[in-house]
């Protein structure tokens, strides 16, 4: 844990405790700095992650004060999660084939259905984008294309946009020519043409474990084999397995998030991704890496993407908008590094090309700057709405329910004691309007029966939709139902 880090949890310890109430006003960054022996720096960088988690707020000339106390937590899961079939260091299970499409439509399905409470969303609620100027800016540039232009969108993409996308790289500190970039329908087929680039049928893939169910899906679609590999839900993947599966299975692709992974929330350690990225290398495994919620981070900087580290072009980076600025609009990006003319042409002879108005839209936005202000100002929502929630999950729902703790993003992943079946926890809640992601839609080898994945990027009854479900997981685990404090 890093000083800034420590001393914020120093402060948020104090604040749980009843030591700082709501109301009081923080030392000054000096008296702090002073007081606790470390930099003006250290001390601004906690003030500020205390303040992207909605536990502090800054008055201008005036300071820094306590808004409430922190969430208490459930326990966290332990490293190698329950249900997995394996423990992390642990043999690694055989290379499966893939069926899990029926199971995630009708999962699906149900949870599109009008008037549900939609904790098993994909999306954060749509009124936390700018989708009104965003609008204005997609009509104006529709009515100013020239038709002759829009050829220039095609494959790998508007020009400008991919200048923006670029930018933004290299704020991390990555250097990404434009060139290099593909603009897509969503990650979703920047990530499947990087599949398809790299794998042929019957080859295998490693994938974390649980893992997104739409990586599931495109290895069944592409006929692809497997290997659920072990994940810590604060950490990421478990190296030492990751080890053993590569000399175990040769496998042709490793396909993972380093940073607030779907469905955990975990973010990999950046000495973890340097290591990661050095073993696949030794290997000459592609690693198809999926960074959509990358800039919904809660601390002081955007976590680098593993592909900071690699010097090969092994790492195949995709990103996406329809995360943190514009869903519906599906614009996401491949840069897939040495596979870029691969997924060019792979893009050429599917899609051809990705909507000219809306590339052009977002470039527009991206380039009259707000894009980071609005980035804040999402963050710190999400960011209050995590705590909000975490308290619900805590006080409504059954002994022995654990949660992860996501440093960034807007998924919260819950085991819940040994009897409550996922499943059938998720058909009582659709009865009652509610949707929940369901562990088993998250692994290839039905796994995770008792674990929930929830959204807290909605504010409109979900947490008076927590606590229904909590009264439901009460039942099914056979607990009287506590009385909430």
């Amino acid at each position: 844990m890093k000083r800034y880090e420590a001393l914020a949890e120093d402060i948020a310890q104090s604040m749980r405790q009843g030591v700082l109430a709501p109301g009081d006003r923080l030392p000054s960054v000096r008296q702090a700095s002073k007081q606790r022996c470390v930099s003006p720096s250290t001390v601004f960088q906690a003030y500020y992650l205390l303040e992207a988690r909605g536990l502090i707020r800054a008055r201008a000339r005036s300071g820094y004060y306590v808004l409430g106390h922190a969430a208490v937590w459930p326990p966290e899961p332990d490293a190698a999660l329950p249900a997995t079939g394996t423990r992390a260091g642990a043999e690694i299970g055989h290379a499966a084939s893939v069926e899990v499409s029926d199971r995630v439509f009708d999962v699906l399905e149900a949870s599109r259905a009008p008037g549900v409470a939609p904790l098993g969303s994909a999306f954060p609620e749509a009124g936390l984008f700018p989708l009104q100027r965003l609008g204005r800016l997609l009509a104006h540039a529709g009515q100013r294309m020239d038709p002759a232009s829009t050829l220039d969108d095609l494959s790998p993409g508007n020009a400008r946009l991919r200048r923006q996308i670029a930018l933004r790289y290299l704020a991390d500190g990555l250097t990404v020519h434009p060139d290099e970039i593909v603009v897509t329908n969503g990650a979703l087929e920047a990530l499947n043409l990087c599949l398809s680039a790299v794998t042929r049928p019957g080859d295998t893939v490693l994938l974390e474990s649980p893992t997104f169910y739409a990586a599931l899906q495109a290895l069944e679609r592409h006929g692809l084999h497997a290997v659920e590999v072990p994940t810590h839900p604060r950490e990421g993947m478990d190296l030492a397995a990751l080890a053993q599966a590569l000399a175990q299975h040769a496998p042709a692709a490793c396909w993972l998030m380093t940073n607030f992974q779907n469905p955990l929330g975990s973010l990999m350690p950046e000495a973890k991704k340097r290591e990661l990225v050095a073993l696949l290398a030794r290997h000459g495994v592609p690693l198809i890496e999926d960074d959509v919620y990358g800039e919904l981070y809660f601390s002081v900087r955007r976590p680098l993407p593993a592909k900071a580290y690699d010097s090969q072009g092994l790492v195949m980076h995709c990103g996406s908008f329809s995360k943190c600025l514009a869903p519906g609009y599906r614009v996401g990006w491949a840069a897939p590094g040495r596979f870029a003319r691969a997924v060019t042409r792979l893009k050429l002879s599917t899609t051809l090309g990705t909507c000219a108005p809306a590339q052009a839209a977002l470039a527009a936005y991206l380039e009259k700057g707000g894009y980071d202000r609005h980035l804040r100002r999402l963050r710190d929502t999400l960011a209050a709405r995590q705590q909000a929630f975490v308290q619900a999950v805590a006080r409504h729902f059954p002994e022995g329910t654990r949660a992860t703790r996501p440093e960034g993003g807007y998924f919260l992943w819950l085991e819940l004691p040994a009897g409550v079946d996922a499943l059938m926890l998720h058909r009582h809640a659709l009865a009652q309007g509610i949707s929940v992601a369901p562990g088993p839609i998250f692994s290839a080898q039905d796994r995770y029966r008792h674990c929930l994945r929830l959204n807290y990027g909605h504010a409109d009854g979900a947490l008076d939709a927590v606590e229904t479900l909590g009264r439901m997981a009460h039942a099914l685990a056979g607990q009287p139902r506590r009385r909430p404090a």
